[in-house]
Parts: structure tokens; sequence; C-alpha cells
């Protein structure tokens, strides 16, 4: 800063205005500086600002997966908050597993971040408790946090499954299958959990060879996909659990013999133009992003002392597959 004021032929508190944007400068004194800022290659310590100002202007965003197409309007709409909010976005992904969510988590935190918006992995977040009572603000979305009060932004599974089977029984089917994720996750017991209770309200049964949950490898998938497909009485329609399932499902049944119904939770890119065009319950992963996110400001300006929860809807889109009739 001595350099720039030296060239520019001012004062160091006229430099430090025209760098902060603070107002009380000439225009042509400004453009002095800002010359002298491009010539010497002036940068602004953001470090010795933070050590002044008590934050980092950074927040930290854990994903289960950043590249899970998802995610990325999600991930996308909370960096467009930050932006807004003048800070910058740290994300990783915690690959569905607890040790490195908490890894992930906490070197963020090491890393002075002034919040934090998780997409959880783990059912135990109390290593959080000394970090929030620091005053690192943390919101979850998509899935609660585990034994800890929390803002939480989540979608309403159980109402988006219990649509996608109700819809399938409205169209005839009485044997439907579920193919969903591993069980430990939220989402996936809540869409089991509304696929299961539209079954029962149709007074219909669900065998246990009806129902398979477990990684979104598309062998596993693929393989209890063709079990509910086989034998002498198979299921005339699927509901599967996310859009990795549901893009498996989608290649096998492309080739089946029989025409199955299918809805899946969770919409795919360019879904509209299989054929036939897939129904699918869609979630607003962008607004479940943007809503995280104005928790997560609205709390490091010092607002909702107690914590809130915020559920949004999820709704059925038909576009064909979740229409075709039950096969003989």
């Amino acid at each position: 800063m001595k350099d720039v004021a030296h060239r520019a032929g001012v004062g160091l508190k006229t430099v430090s205005r025209v760098v902060n944007g603070e107002p009380g400068v000439l225009p042509d004194t400004e453009q002095r500086v800002r010359e002298a800022i491009t010539a010497l290659g002036f940068r602004r310590n953001d470090s010795a600002r933070t050590l002044r100002k008590g934050r980092t202007a950074t927040v930290g965003l854990v994903l289960e997966d950043l590249a899970d197409p998802f995610y990325g309007p999600l991930s996308r709409a909370v960096e467009e908050a930050a932006r807004g909010h003048g800070a910058l976005l740290l994300a990783g992904s915690s690959d569905e597993d607890p040790v490195r969510e908490q890894e992930l988590t906490l070197a963020l935190c090491a890393r002075r971040v002034d919040g934090l918006v998780i997409v959880p992995a783990s059912d135990d977040h109390r290593y959080l408790e000394p970090e929030i009572a620091a005053g690192v603000a943390t919101v979850f979305v998509d899935r609660p946090a585990g034994l800890l009060d929390a803002d939480t932004v989540l979608t309403d599974n159980l109402a988006g499954a219990k649509e996608a089977t109700a819809h399938l029984i409205a169209h005839g089917h009485r044997r439907i299958g579920f193919v969903g994720d591993q069980p430990q996750i939220h989402t996936t017991t809540e869409r089991l959990r509304g696929y299961r209770e539209a079954m029962a309200a149709a007074d219909l049964p669900v065998r246990a060879e009806w129902t398979a949950l477990g990684t979104t490898d598309p062998g596993r998938v693929e393989h209890a996909l063709r079990a509910m497909l086989a034998g002498p009485d198979p299921v005339t329609a699927l509901f599967t659990g996310n859009n990795r399932v549901t893009a498996t499902a989608a290649r096998l049944l492309a080739g089946h013999p029989r025409p199955t119904a299918l809805v899946g939770f969770d919409d795919l890119e360019l879904g509209e133009l299989l054929d036939p065009p897939l129904t699918v319950v869609a979630q607003d992963a962008a607004l479940l992003g943007r809503t995280a996110a104005e928790l997560l400001f609205n709390r490091l300006a010092g607002g909702a002392a107690a914590p809130r929860r915020v559920v949004l809807p999820a709704g059925l889109i038909p576009r064909g597959s979740g229409e075709l009739p039950p096969h003989s």
C-alpha cells in the first residue's frame, strides 16, 4: 500500500478507501490510485482483513458427490447466494462416508469458514457442536442432521413417493416394485415409506421380492430389476428411488420384451426424450440450495435464534412411462 500511495502521490488512507470501495475520494485521485495498483500488481491481503473483521467471507459446502447431476443446481444456487454476499464457496464430496464427511467438514472449519451447508452422510453430527458454539453457521440440506438440532431444508419425500405409487395404482398396476438407494439414507427410507403407505392405502400387498435397497451401482440395480421382472408373476410397474437407479432402469427396460411402467424420483436430463418419455417426481434442487443459503446468511447476520426446518414440495410430472397399462 505504501508503494501504491507513493506512486499515486496520495496518503495510505486514500489507497485504503479506494481498495475497500469507500466514499470520499475524488474521481481523478481514484483513477491515479487504480493505475498505480495495476502497474504494481497490488492485491489486497484478505488474510489480514480476516484478522481485523473476524470473518473470512468463505462458506463450505459438503455434498454426497459433486459429480451427481442432482447436486449441480443445488451447489450452483449456494454459490450464487455466496457471491451475492461477497463470499467464496469451498466444496467437497463425502462419498456417502461418515468418516470422510467429518474429516472434510472439520477441515473446512479449520480454514475458518464462516458457515457450512451440509448434505449429511453421518447419523451423528454432535462433533459439530463446538464449531456451532464458536459461531460457524450450519445448515443441513436434503437430509436432516443426526443427534443435532440445526437449520434444515428438506424435500417432502414421503408425499412425493406416495403420489408416484398412487399414480401407478391409478393406471391399473397391482404388482409394483421399488428399487432404492442404501437403507440408512434418510431420503431412501422416506421414499420407501411413501411407497408402502400408498400400497397399503389401496389394500395392496408388498411382497419381499418387490423391494430392493442397496448401492446405486448399475450392476446391483440391474440384478434387482431383473429379479423383479422375471418369473411367472413379475411386477408390471417400477418406482425407482433416485436418478441413478432410474437411469439404469430406463436402459434395462428399453430392451425388455414386456412394456413396464416406470416412475422415477428425481428428473433425468433429457428424460422427456426417452421412448416413452420418463414420468418423474421432480424436486427443485436449485430451490433447496437457495433456501439453505438464505438460512445460512440469515444466521450469519444474527437472525433466527431457534433452528428452522423447511420442507419443500415435490411434484409428479406425467410424460408417458408411468402411464403404461399393466401387461398381461
